[in-house]
C-alpha cells in the first residue's frame, strides 16, 4: 500500500554522515555509536507524513513509498539542517565568556543562540551559529513498518514525537484522556509541546472530541518508621 501525505506511519532509521551515525531509532546502534542517551525512548516511531514530524527531506520521501519499504534515501542540506551560512559564523572578544574558550566548546550568546567555538586568535574568539550539521548530505536507512490506523496508536505517535514519552493513553466516545505521570509540569520538552500535541489530535484525528490531562497522585506509603508500634 502506497504512502500518502497525511498518512501515519510506523517506521525505523538510521541516519550516518559518512558511515558516523548521528540520529537513529535502534538502541544498540546508539551504544555502538557512543550517543546512547539511557532515557530515551528507542524503537520504531509513528510520524504523519507530510507533517515534518521528521527532518524534511526524509519526510518528503516517505511519500509514494510501498508499506514494508526498506532502503537508503540521501537528504540534501537544503532539505536537512540546511547550508552553511558564513553570516552565521561571529568574531567576539575573549573577555565575553565567563569561563576560558577553547575549539569544539558550545556556547551561548543571548542575541544569538547557541553555538560552537571554532577557532580561538589571540584575545578573538570565533564562533559558528550554524547547526553542526549544516551543509551536509545526510544518509538514512529507514524500513517503514506500517501504516497505522489506530487512533491510539496515532495520538501515542504524536506524544513520541513531541514529548519522547510513553504514556497511558484510553479513548472512549469521542473523549481522549491521557495519563501524565506527576510532575511532569518540570519537564521542559512536555511543557513546550504539550499544546502542539493536542491541536494536532484535533486537527488530524477527527474521532477526538475532547481531550483530558489526567494527572493522578497516591498517597506516599507511610514509612517504617511510623507504622511501628510502640
Amino acid at each position: 500500500m502506497t504512502i500518502q501525505n497525511g498518512d501515519f506511519v510506523t517506521l525505523s532509521y538510521t541516519g550516518s554522515i559518512d558511515g558516523n551515525i548521528f540520529d537513529t531509532t535502534n538502541e544498540e546502534e546508539a551504544k555502538s555509536a557512543g550517543m546512547h542517551i539511557p532515557q530515551a525512548l528507542y524503537g520504531p516511531m509513528t510520524v504523519r507524513a507530510g507533517s515534518r514530524h521528521i527532518i524534511e527531506g526524509l519526510d518528503e520521501a516517505l511519500i509514494g513509498k510501498e508499506e514494508g519499504f526498506e532502503g537508503d534515501i540521501l537528504v540534501s542540506p537544503e532539505k536537512g539542517f540546511g547550508l552553511h551560512d558564513r553570516k552565521r559564523v561571529e568574531s567576539f572578544q575573549k573577555n565575553k565568556f565567563k569561563e576560558k574558550p577553547v575549539r569544539g566548546m558550545n556556547v551561548k550568546i543571548e542575541e544569538l543562540g547557541e553555538g560552537v567555538v571554532i577557532d580561538v586568535i589571540g584575545s578573538r574568539v570565533i564562533v559558528d551559529f550554524n547547526h553542526p550539521l549544516s551543509g551536509k548530505t545526510l544518509s538514512y536507512h529507514v524500513k517503514i513498518e506500517s501504516k497505522v490506523e489506530d487512533l491510539l496508536e496515532k495520538v501515542k505517535g504524536l506524544i513520541h514525537v513531541y514529548a519522547g514519552r510513553d504514556m497511558e493513553i484510553t479513548y472512549i466516545d469521542g473523549k481522549l484522556t491521557i495519563s501524565i505521570p506527576p510532575g511532569i509540569s518540570y519537564d521542559r520538552r512536555w511543557v513546550m509541546w504539550r499544546s502542539r500535541i493536542i491541536h494536532e489530535s484535533f486537527e488530524f484525528i477527527p474521532d477526538i472530541q475532547e481531550i483530558v490531562l489526567l494527572e493522578t497522585f497516591k498517597r506516599p506509603e507511610q514509612s517504617i518508621k511510623n507504622t511501628v508500634e510502640d
